[in-house]
C-alpha cells in the first residue's frame, strides 16, 4: 500500500457537481493499494497514519499526531499512487490491484483508521470520477509505502 498524507485545513470530495464529503483541520489520505498487499500492512499503515506527528504544539513545533489534537480524516482511493514510469511516458499501473482486492482493503483501511481515531473518518467513493479539494497546511506532504519502511 502507498499514501500520501496531507496535513489540511480543509478538504472536500465532489462527485458530479454534488458534495459528498468534507472535513476540517486534519489529514487527507490518499491511498492506492497492490494485488500484493496483507492486512498486516494496512495495520502498520493506520497506526503510522494516526500517529504522525505533523500538526505543531504550542512552541510551533511539529509534535502532535491527528489523535492529539482531535482532527478529522477523510481517505480516498488512488491507484494511480502506484503509477510505474519505468518505460515510456505513459504510466503503467499494473501494480494496482483489481477492484476485488482493492475495494474490500480500502474499506478495511478506513473501517481500522476510523476505530484507531475514534471517530468517522470521511470517504470518496472508490472508481467514481472524484474531484477532491483541499487547502494544505504548511504544505505538510508525507509519502509512505508499506513495501518501503523507511
Amino acid at each position: 500500500m502507498r499514501v500520501v498524507v496531507q496535513r489540511v485545513k480543509r478538504a472536500s470530495v465532489t462527485i458530479g457537481g454534488e458534495l459528498h464529503s468534507a472535513i476540517g483541520r486534519g489529514l487527507l489520505i490518499l491511498l492506492g493499494v497492490e494485488e500484493s498487499d496483507e492486512l498486516s500492512e494496512l495495520e502498520w499503515l493506520v497506526k503510522k497514519c494516526a500517529n504522525l506527528r505533523i500538526f505543531d504544539d504550542e512552541n510551533g513545533v511539529m509534535n502532535r499526531s491527528l489523535l492529539d489534537i482531535g482532527g478529522e480524516a477523510m481517505v480516498v482511493s488512488q491507484f494511480t499512487l502506484l503509477a510505474s514510469t519505468k518505460k515510456g511516458n505513459r504510466p503503467s499501473y499494473i501494480r494496482a490491484a483489481g477492484h476485488e482486492v482493492a475495494v474490500p482493503m480500502y474499506e478495511a483501511f478506513c473501517r481500522r483508521f476510523s476505530e484507531e481515531v475514534g471517530r468517522q473518518v470521511a470517504t470518496g467513493v472508490f472508481g467514481a470520477d472524484m474531484q477532491v479539494e483541499l487547502v494544505n497546511d504548511g504544505p505538510v506532504t508525507i509519502c509512505m509505502d508499506t513495501k518501503n519502511k523507511e
